[in-house]
């Protein structure tokens, strides 16, 4: 419960601290005493919006406290957000300057204004004089049912919305039924002129290099054998020298140990040398021109070059842009197959409906239940006689909150027709 409102510097109030016992407490006097004011300042003392209007003529900032018992549904809130609470109460204090700069502190320590309304959730419930409006909107009405019945329409609206975008999507495609198509032959044609060449993945790679070693065969096989003269079959080659200058070391290791070190290098060399004239040997005798392999290879690049010209992509891409038609056919097809289209609609609508229906299943069951209730606080507040019902009106279509309307009819005395909020029926 609320204990204490102190104000300083607030509107007309230059200084006010207010006491409040527990039990029903009420606030009289006439108009322009002031009761409006009280009710201002502990709205901006729980985080409610404020500006420099408040702040008294000639004083620099306003100020507002109020103290309340702490209640156990905000134990853990404190604790998680590191006020202290431990005497059981819970002090709120809100100061702006003539400015309009604001500041916030809990328990004595600095808050926000967001966090001064998260505790405000926990602490007050202020209800205005037009308050009983909220019951002519068709939301609030409906919210309030669906708590007694403990509904939660979140998963219907997301049917809800399912079922109208598959509306949409079907709806759609009728109406572009001819433009899908024409975009259909479009990438059909553009399809089938690229599978006439059917580009491999790596293709292009592979055949670049390829290419490049068959227009340069003789110039190859020229370097191969002027490597191999050097390295094994000339008069004068690297294997001889090599094992000369291993033989020269070895007969001198004996003198020199470190010098036989150097022969057993100069004779792995020579191994080396060995190895590199048998792979010369080997590649020789498996290369040698051909021209008619050249040839092949020149058109199947130039096929390649000139689908990369029409469609302005370097020869590398074309698998890629092969593929990327290919899905974007599947996804065009997909969006014009009526017959499917219509299935997931349908299928989006039955379970729309059935969600739907089993909410009203649960409203129907909670509407005598939150009738009786009111009705029976009503005979309790001077209302002898009123009588309170809950009208549930089918919709023609499904809507997101489901497949009827829910309105609050209200007699406010015996023998009175219950008529809607706004219709006689609250006001009276």
């Amino acid at each position: 419960m609320l204990r204490r409102l102190a104000l300083r510097d607030f509107v007309i109030v230059d200084e006010l601290d207010l006491s409040l016992e527990s039990g029903f407490t009420v606030l009289t006097g006439e108009t322009g005493a002031g009761k409006s004011i009280l009710i201002d300042a502990l709205q901006l003392a729980l985080g409610g919006r404020g500006d420099a209007g408040v702040v008294r003529e000639g004083a620099p900032r306003a100020e507002i406290s109020a103290e309340f018992d702490a209640p156990a549904s905000l134990a853990g809130w404190l604790a998680d957000a590191g006020f202290d609470a431990d005497d059981g109460s819970l002090l709120l204090r809100r100061s702006l300057d003539a400015q309009g700069r604001s500041r916030a502190w809990i328990n004595g320590s600095a808050a926000t204004v967001g966090q001064l309304r998260e505790a405000a959730e926990h602490l007050v419930d202020i209800h205005g004089q037009h308050a009983w409006q909220g019951l002519t909107r068709p939301a609030s009405v409906r919210a309030l049912l669906d708590a007694q019945a403990g509904v939660d329409t979140a998963a219907l609206a997301d049917l809800w919305q399912r079922w109208k975008a598959a509306g949409d999507a079907l709806a759609e495609a009728g109406a572009r039924q001819a433009e899908l198509q024409r975009e259909r032959d479009r990438l059909a044609w553009q399809i089938a002129e690229l599978d006439k060449l059917a580009p491999g993945t790596d293709e292009w790679t592979e055949l670049d290099a390829e290419h490049r070693r068959l227009a340069h065969g003789q110039a190859l096989i020229d370097a191969a054998q002027a490597a191999l003269q050097q390295v094994s079959e000339a008069d004068v080659n690297a294997e001889s020298l090599v094992a000369r200058a291993a033989d020269a070391l070895d007969a001198v290791a004996e003198v020199d140990p470190r010098l036989g070190e150097v022969a057993r290098v100069l004779r792995d060399a020579g191994v080396a040398l060995q190895d590199a004239a048998h792979d010369l040997n080997g590649y020789l005798h498996q290369v040698e021109p051909d021209p008619d392999r050249l040839a092949a290879v020149e058109a199947r690049l130039s096929e390649w070059m000139g689908l990369a010209r029409r469609w302005r992509r370097p020869p590398a891409e074309l698998p890629a842009l092969l593929q990327q038609w290919r899905e974007e056919l599947a996804a065009l097809d997909a969006s014009a197959d009526l017959p499917a289209l219509e299935r997931a609609r349908d299928d989006a609508e039955a379970a729309l409906i059935g969600e739907a229906r089993r909410v009203s299943t649960l409203r129907a069951a909670a509407a005598p239940r939150l009738a009786e209730a009111v009705t029976t606080a009503m005979q309790q507040l001077g209302m002898a006689g009123g009588r309170f019902e809950v009208a549930l009106q089918p919709l023609p279509a499904p809507q997101s909150h489901g497949l009827e309307a829910v309105e609050f009819l209200i007699a406010g005395h015996a023998g009175a027709t219950p008529a809607a909020a706004g219709q006689g029926g609250l006001r009276r």
